[in-house]
């Protein structure tokens, strides 16, 4: 990771991008990870760094990345600097029976295990761009978002506010993913450890890498070649294209009946916005919710893909990360007091 940050210094000025380093005024990070002291996205001093690396045991494939990025541009270009954006920022407005566990309360305010949720900033750009292309203010919107690609998740907003998402104490709850379990039986752990003789450690990577789309179809973990296999009549590809949207269906049908409606239905990310496939799938199950799919529309990637008469609008929204990041930076960049 820090040949890749001192590569791509040099390419900024092999480009003729910048001239000179002490041009960058800013860096933006995503941070998987800032467990319930992060709020709000942030400037790095060294209090940010540690508390980034106190909660890494919670996303330890991503986390430590996200140091050793932070810790190389601070000490190439220490005159910018480095604002932290968390994905799980977005989701703190989520309520307390929304976060927690049915487990012993002690566990959450000692050690403070609960729902955190990721995929935040996306979550939140998408919501905010739904409303500009319905013309409504994102206040007035209930709005539901399906983060679809490798990793994968759906949050319920409302008021634009995150108020429920299916990722929890780690980005591996949930749904199922290109590699991710998604959420099992717990039991399921012990079981494989007890009983079929894994280490705890052969249980972890397993969820973690070797589960999800790929474990169930044994062919990949790219919903490119699932689809592809499943129009061949392969019945695991198959098999898995049922069981990812009807997990889909199910947290859209929850969250729908939490908000007590559902304006607008949103897909974003590299499914989200490039299978229509999955979003017929999806949509074709959610009918008593009064969701429809154009066809043409669906194919074509409209940005709105519901037929014109209907309440509830389905929408592509092609998700933007580093805009949402690249503000915040620009934000505190201009504080007087930075």
């Amino acid at each position: 990771h820090a040949e890749a940050v001192e590569t791509l210094l040099e390419q900024l000025k092999a480009h003729q991008v910048i001239n000179d380093l002490s041009e960058i005024a800013g860096v933006g990070h995503r941070v998987a990870h800032g467990g319930e002291d992060f709020v709000k996205s942030c400037v790095v001093t060294e209090e940010v760094v540690q508390g980034i690396e106190a909660v890494t045991s919670l996303a330890p494939l991503h986390n430590p990345a996200n140091i050793i990025g932070i810790k190389t541009f601070r000490e190439l270009l220490p005159e910018a600097i480095s604002v932290a954006v968390f994905d799980t920022a977005f989701h703190q407005t989520i309520p307390e029976e929304n976060f927690l566990y049915a487990l012993p309360y002690e566990l959450y305010e000692k050690h403070h295990i609960r729902k955190y949720g990721f995929h935040g900033t996306s979550h939140q750009y998408v919501a905010g761009k739904a409303a500009e292309v319905l013309g409504k203010p994102l206040e007035k919107l209930k709005i539901i978002s399906c983060h679809l690609g490798n990793g994968a998740s759906v949050c319920a907003i409302e008021d634009g506010k995150s108020v429920n998402t299916s990722m929890g104490f780690t980005p591996n709850a949930g749904l199922m993913m290109g590699t991710r379990s998604g959420t099992i039986d717990a039991t399921i752990i012990p079981y494989l450890v007890d009983e079929l003789g894994y280490s705890l450690d052969e249980v972890v990577q397993m969820m973690s890498s070797e589960s999800g789309v790929l474990g169930v179809s044994g062919i990949s973990s790219d919903f490119r070649d699932i689809e592809v296999a499943a129009e061949e009549g392969n019945t695991r590809a198959q098999l898995t294209l049922r069981m990812f949207t009807g997990q889909i269906c199910n947290y859209i049908g929850a969250y729908a009946s939490a908000m007590n409606g559902c304006d607008a239905l949103l897909f974003t990310a590299g499914v989200g916005e490039n299978s229509p496939l999955i979003r017929k799938m999806v949509t074709e199950q959610l009918s008593y919710l009064g969701v429809t799919c154009d066809v043409t529309k669906n194919n074509a990637g409209d940005m709105i893909i519901s037929e014109n008469d209907q309440a509830v609008k389905v929408c592509i929204i092609p998700t933007n990360e580093e805009l949402m990041i690249a503000r915040d930076v620009e934000k505190y960049a201009k504080q007087p007091t930075r």
